[in-house]
């Protein structure tokens, strides 16, 4: 009787400790945020690598995985335990190509956009202020007042040129050498990420049977199993919505390419492939994405031309239309099951909370969520014998 009452003390004891600590140890957390928060960058900095790998690895297990099948199957029986090394290999050269291609077909193109566009704005700047006077000719109020604010700009940008100019130039400097630091750490960072990512891709299985060999170990079988389901449901998630989405975007790209290259013909288009990349990059943006792409693309074709700039523009709301409610719920079908509304919400919010990264990956987290609560939902009208609710 003694012993279990002692017993029943200790624990009572242990738990009124446990719980004293876990409260001191919030209140420093709350009393110290700045300085972990400063710490968890520090952290987040030191762990970049391994970030870039692992995301790198994340985006291209499903290819490895898809021609380790091919080459096991082609490959002779003495050569089948190389496959993985074949196809990780297989895959990077893929990837480095690619990015290759695209860096060489758009620099060019964003170069000469670029030397275009500081020859062309002058002589626009004063066609447009001679069409304005010219409309306001006759109205000698109105053109006092459009003299006078070109006066203005005129007179800006010469003291500008004239006092700020010099400043603004040696802040530059300034900025590119410390930009040069950045750039290296940055390069650094993607190197290591690379070498990680081939790593991880290499030995992604013994990766997969370690982390179940964890949870087997943590937990007992039906609740492993039932975590390991929804591990593999995240995994279905975020691989269909991402890898359906990097597709979509190829497919909107090229058509858009194909109307730029016809239109090159047609009405002297120019930068084909530079919008087209444009399009299709920032279309991976669910929601806002279309929106983003179009602006800088139809600024681009401004420069040459505002007709072909309207025709554009009509082209792009066309071609949203026709992936918003044809090709986008094609294939992301499934993928994460979410309204617009819902959308929209799970980007706002995520977008505030991490920024660009949000946007990217906040629909799937949120589906995630999203299918939690629901399942929830339903598991707990079905223990009220509650299900009609839903119908």
């Amino acid at each position: 009787m003694n012993k279990e009452f002692f017993k029943k003390i200790f624990f009572q004891s242990l738990t009124g400790f446990l719980s004293l600590a876990l409260a001191i140890l919030l209140f420093f957390c709350v009393q110290r945020l700045d300085q972990l928060r400063n710490s968890f960058h520090w952290l987040m900095g030191v762990l970049t690598p391994f970030i870039y790998g692992g995301v790198m690895a994340y985006l291209l297990k499903t290819p490895c995985n898809f021609l380790d099948g091919v080459f096991r199957d082609v490959l002779p029986e003495r050569l089948k335990k190389r496959a993985g090394i074949f196809s990780v290999t297989a895959v990077m050269v893929i990837s480095v190509l690619v990015i290759y291609l695209l860096l060489s077909m758009v620099i060019p193109e964003m170069v000469e956009s670029l030397i275009a566009l500081a020859a062309v704005v002058p002589p626009k700047a004063q066609e447009f202020a001679q069409w304005v006077l010219g409309h306001l000719e006759g109205n000698e109020v109105l053109q006092g007042y459009a003299n006078e604010a070109f006066a203005s700009v005129e007179s800006w940008l010469r003291n500008w040129a004239n006092s700020d100019l010099l400043t603004t130039m040696q802040g530059m400097m300034d900025g590119v050498v410390s930009t040069v630091g950045s750039v290296i750490t940055v390069l650094k960072n993607i190197v290591l990420g690379i070498i990680i990512c081939v790593y991880l891709l290499l030995a992604r299985g013994k990766f997969a049977k370690h982390g179940k060999a964890l949870i087997y170990a943590a937990f007992k079988p039906e609740r492993a199993e039932a975590l390991l389901k929804e591990v593999s449901f995240i995994d279905s998630t975020f691989v269909g919505f991402f890898g359906g989405k990097i597709l979509d975007s190829a497919i909107v790209g090229l058509i858009c390419y194909v109307f730029c290259l016809v239109m090159t013909f047609v009405a002297g288009f120019q930068n084909s492939v530079l919008i087209s990349v444009i399009i299709g990059v920032t279309n991976v943006i669910p929601y806002f994405g279309p929106f983003i792409g179009a602006v800088p693309a139809a600024l681009l074709i401004l420069i040459s031309s505002p007709r072909n700039c309207l025709i554009f523009l009509i082209f792009i709301v066309i071609l949203q239309q026709f992936d918003g409610n044809v090709l986008g719920p094609k294939l992301l079908a499934g993928s994460v099951g979410l309204t617009g509304f819902w959308v929209l919400f799970a980007i706002t919010l995520f977008e505030g909370m991490f920024g660009f990264v949000g946007i990217l990956a906040g629909v799937p987290v949120f589906a995630v969520i999203y299918d939690l609560i629901r399942r929830w939902v339903v598991a707990g009208l079905k223990k009220h014998d509650k299900l009609d609710v839903l119908q």
